[in-house]
C-alpha cells in the first residue's frame, strides 16, 4: 500500500505518492502538482567508481511528448536528443543538490525525472526539482537535505509565487530559488531590467516559501525515509598532507599559485607535482590520490591568503576588475562582430541577421513558445584553456552558458514590429580564465549594436566569488573572479544587466548556502562593476546601435495586404511568388494576417518585389496610368502584363494617334510601356491605350500642379 502526502502550494495542491511506483529505486516520488505528473527517482551504485576525483552525479529530465498529447515530429517517432529546456532544467536541479552530498562520496548517483503529464499552470520543471529533493531525501543515499525550490514572477509590480501560464506571459521576472532550512543555495533568474532591491525582496520571498515546503518534506522523510547507507570514503589521508608539506612548504605553494599568469601558475604546479611524484614513487596508495591532494593543498593556500590576508592570486583588491578591452568590426563580411576581453578571458561574438522565417522552431512540452527569433550560442574550444581534445559538439555547460547570455539580452531586444529580423549571436571563446559567460553578455551586446540592431540599452555581465571561514560572519566577497578563485572558492554569482536593472542571474555555490548579507553584497557589488564596464569600456567601443544594418546584412521591408489577397500573391502552386523571387532574388514571407516581409541585400530589388506585390493586390481602375511589359502580340493588338496574372489589351487602334498597319511597328514582346486603363469590363477584361492623347491629360495636369506650387523662400 502506498502512502500519499499533500500540501497547498501557491493555491494548487501538491501531492506526493511514495511506494506507488518504481519501488526498486533507492528513492522514488510520484509527484502531482495540479494535473502535472512527474516521476522522480534517485539511485546510487553499491561501490565508488574507481580512478576519479569527483562526485559522479547524473541528473536527467525527460520530456515525454505524450504528456501534452503530442507525437514527436520527424521520421523517428520517439523522443530523441534532450531539448535545451531539458538540459537547463537538469542544471538547475544539479546545482543546488550537488553540494549537499558528502565531499568524499564517489558512488554513482542518478536523479531521473520523467514528465508524464503537464498542466501548463503547474510547472513540470518545478515539480521535478521538488521531486528530486524528496526522492533523494527519503532514499538511503547520504544527503544533507532536504532542500526546496520556488519560482517567483513579477506581475504589475506584485510578486507572484509559482506563477501560472498567463502570469508568466505578463511577468517581468522569472526567478527560481532553492533553499535549505537556513540558507539560499541556488538562484536562477531572467528579468526585464528589475531593480536590485526588488530582486532581493523576491529572492527572500521564495526562501520563505521554501521553508514551508521543507517542513512538508520533513513529514514525508519522518514516515518513509530509509537509513542512510555507509560508504567508502575517498578523502585524502591526513598523513599524505603532512608528508607533502615537508617536501613543499606552504610558503613555496603560495609562491607557486600567486601569479596573474595562468600558464605560469600551471607550470609551477606541474613542477611541484613532478617533485611529489618522485618523492612518493614507492607508495602506490598515495600516488593514486596525489592529484586530489595537490588540488586540496592549492585550495587551502589560496583560501587562507584571500580570507585572512585579503590577498588575491593576481594581486588585485577584492573589488577590483581585471584589465578590460572592447572592440568591434573584427570580421569584415559578417553582419556584426565584437570582442570583449577581461584579463585572460576573451570572447569574440558574431551577430547574424535573417528573415523571421529562420526563427528557431521549438518542439517541446511548453505551449507558451513555439519559436524564438533570438538565439545565442556559446562555444568553448579546448585551445581556449591551452588543452587538446576533439570537438564533440556543445555539452550541458556550453548550452547553459549560451542560454544565460541569451536570457540577459532578450529584455533589451527590439520588438518584431521595430526590427523584423531573426537574430543569432555566437560567442566564440578565444581564451578562458573565468566568467566567459559574462564576457559573452558584454561581447554580444557590442556585436548587436555593431550589426545595427536597435537594442534598448547596453547589457554587461560580471561575476562575484566568495571565500568563507568557520562562521557566517567570516567571509569575503570577490569582484570579477578568475578561474583559480572559482575552482577554490565557494561561489560563482553571475549577474547581467543594464543601468536600469538586472536582466539575468545565475548563482552556483559549493557550500551549504548563503546568508542574506552575502547575497545583498554580491548583488550590489555586481551592479557597481556593471556600471563601470558599460560606461568606461563598452561605450568607448560603440556608444549606441548603428542606424542601419551593415552592407552585407539582409535588408527587410514590410507591408500589410488584405489577407484575402494572399492567394493572389502566392498563385497556384506558388507560381506567382516563385516568379517574383526568381526575378528579384529576394526572400518573401507572408503571415496569415497579411504581413509581407521582403528580404534581400539589394534595396532596388526589394523595391521591385514590393512594387510587384502592391500591383497584384491593388485593384485596377479605369483612368489609372500604369507601366507594364508586352507579353503577347496578336494581329488586332498587344497584351501587356500589368501585374502577375493581370494582363490588359491594347487594341491596334489604341497604340498611337496615327494609323498603325502592324502592331510590331510600335511595340515588341518584352517592351516596357506606359498605358492608361480605359475600361475594366464586367468580365474583368482590361482595355488599355497608349495613345499620347489619352496619356497627355495626366502630364498636362502635372505641369499645371507644378506651376501652382508656391515658391519656397
Amino acid at each position: 500500500m502506498y502512502k500519499s502526502f499533500s500540501m497547498d502550494l501557491a493555491g494548487r495542491t501538491l501531492t506526493v505518492d511514495i511506494d506507488r511506483v518504481a519501488k526498486q529505486a533507492s528513492g522514488a516520488a510520484l509527484m502531482h502538482y495540479g494535473d502535472t505528473v512527474v516521476l522522480a527517482t534517485a539511485t546510487a551504485s553499491d561501490k565508488p567508481r574507481e580512478g576519479i576525483d569527483f562526485f559522479p552525479l547524473s541528473v536527467e529530465y525527460e520530456e515525454k511528448l505524450y504528456s501534452v498529447g503530442k507525437i514527436p515530429g520527424g521520421f523517428n517517432k520517439r523522443e530523441g536528443k534532450a531539448s535545451e529546456n531539458s538540459v537547463l532544467t537538469c542544471r538547475v536541479i544539479d546545482r543546488p543538490m550537488r553540494p549537499l552530498f558528502p565531499k568524499d562520496y564517489r558512488n554513482d548517483v542518478t536523479l531521473d525525472n520523467i514528465v508524464m503529464s503537464v498542466d501548463q499552470d503547474c510547472s513540470p520543471e518545478l515539480t521535478a526539482m521538488l521531486g528530486s529533493a524528496i526522492a533523494t531525501s527519503i532514499s538511503d543515499i547520504p544527503f544533507d537535505g532536504p532542500c526546496a525550490t520556488t519560482m517567483i514572477g513579477l506581475v504589475e509590480g506584485e510578486l507572484v509565487v509559482n506563477p501560472t501560464q498567463f502570469q508568466k506571459l505578463a511577468s517581468d521576472m522569472a526567478l527560481t530559488v532553492a533553499s535549505t532550512r537556513d540558507k539560499v543555495i541556488m538562484i536562477e533568474a531572467g528579468a526585464n531590467e528589475v531593480p536590485e532591491d526588488i530582486m532581493i525582496e523576491a529572492i527572500f520571498k521564495a526562501h520563505e516559501v521554501n521553508q514551508e515546503v521543507i517542513k512538508f518534506i520533513d513529514t514525508i522523510v519522518a514516515e518513509c525515509g530509509k537509513p542512510k547507507h555507509s560508504y567508502v570514503s575517498c578523502a585524502v589521508p591526513e598523513e599524505l598532507f603532512t608528508a607533502m608539506k615537508e617536501i613543499v612548504t606552504p610558503e613555496e605553494m603560495e609562491v607557486a599559485v600567486f601569479t596573474d599568469e595562468k600558464q605560469v601558475r600551471e607550470e609551477n604546479i606541474r613542477q611541484i607535482t613532478a617533485k611529489l611524484e618522485e618523492a612518493f614513487a614507492d607508495n602506490e596508495e598515495w600516488l593514486s590520490v596525489l592529484g586530489e591532494a595537490i588540488y586540496q593543498y592549492q585550495k587551502k593556500t589560496v583560501r587562507k591568503m584571500i580570507l585572512k590576508d585579503h590577498k588575491r592570486p593576481d594581486g588585485r583588491a577584492v573589488d577590483q576588475i581585471r584589465h578590460l578591452a572592447a572592440e568591434t568590426d573584427l570580421l569584415p563580411r559578417v553582419h556584426g562582430s565584437a570582442m570583449f576581453t577581461r584579463g585572460q578571458t576573451q570572447i569574440l561574438n558574431i551577430c547574424t541577421l535573417a528573415p523571421l522565417s529562420e526563427s528557431q522552431r521549438l518542439d517541446g512540452i511548453d505551449d507558451l513558445e513555439t519559436s524564438k527569433r533570438y538565439m545565442h550560442h556559446y562555444n568553448f574550444p579546448s585551445f581556449s584553456v591551452g588543452e587538446t581534445r576533439p570537438s564533440r559538439g556543445p555539452g550541458r555547460r556550453e548550452i547553459g552558458h549560451g542560454a544565460l547570455a541569451e536570457k540577459a539580452l532578450v529584455p533589451v531586444l527590439p520588438t518584431v514590429e521595430e526590427f523584423p529580423y531573426a537574430i543569432r549571436t555566437v560567442s566564440e571563446t578565444m581564451e578562458s580564465n573565468g566568467s566567459t559567460s559574462q564576457a559573452s553578455i558584454c561581447s554580444s551586446s557590442l556585436a548587436l549594436m555593431a550589426a545595427g540592431v536597435p537594442i534598448k540599452a547596453a547589457v554587461a555581465g560580471i561575476s562575484c566569488g566568495l571565500v568563507t571561514g568557520d562562521t557566517d560572519d567570516d567571509y569575503i566577497v570577490l569582484t570579477d573572479i578568475q578561474g583559480l578563485e572559482d575552482f577554490f572558492g565557494d561561489m560563482d554569482f553571475k549577474v547581467g544587466g543594464t543601468h536600469k536593472g538586472i536582466t539575468a542571474i545565475q548563482m552556483d555555490i559549493k557550500i551549504h548556502g548563503l546568508t542574506r548579507a552575502i547575497i545583498e553584497e554580491a548583488i550590489y557589488r555586481t551592479r557597481d562593476a556593471r556600471y563601470y564596464i558599460i560606461d568606461e569600456v563598452m561605450a568607448k567601443a560603440i556608444a549606441e546601435p548603428r542606424k542601419d544594418v551593415g552592407k552585407y546584412a539582409p535588408k527587410i521591408e514590410q507591408i500589410t495586404i488584405d489577407p484575402q489577397k494572399i492567394g493572389d500573391v502566392v498563385g497556384k502552386q506558388g507560381k506567382v511568388i516563385n516568379k517574383i523571387i526568381e526575378e528579384t532574388g529576394v526572400k518573401i514571407d507572408i503571415s496569415d494576417e497579411g504581413n509581407v516581409s521582403v528580404c534581400g541585400t539589394d534595396r532596388a530589388m526589394i523595391e521591385r518585389a514590393l512594387h510587384i506585390i502592391k500591383s497584384i493586390v491593388t485593384d485596377i481602375e479605369a483612368g489609372s496610368i500604369m507601366t507594364g511589359k508586352v507579353v503577347r502580340i496578336m494581329n488586332f493588338g498587344a497584351f501587356v502584363e500589368l501585374a502577375p496574372n493581370k494582363d490588359g489589351m491594347i487594341h491596334i487602334s489604341k497604340l498611337s494617334d496615327k494609323r498603325v498597319a502592324k502592331v510590331e511597328d510600335v511595340v515588341n514582346i518584352g517592351d516596357e510601356v506606359t498605358v492608361k486603363v480605359i475600361e475594366v469590363d464586367k468580365m474583368g477584361r482590361i482595355n488599355l491605350s497608349m495613345k499620347p492623347g489619352d496619356l497627355a491629360p495626366k502630364a498636362e495636369n502635372a505641369k499645371k500642379e507644378n506651376k501652382e506650387q508656391p515658391v519656397q523662400e
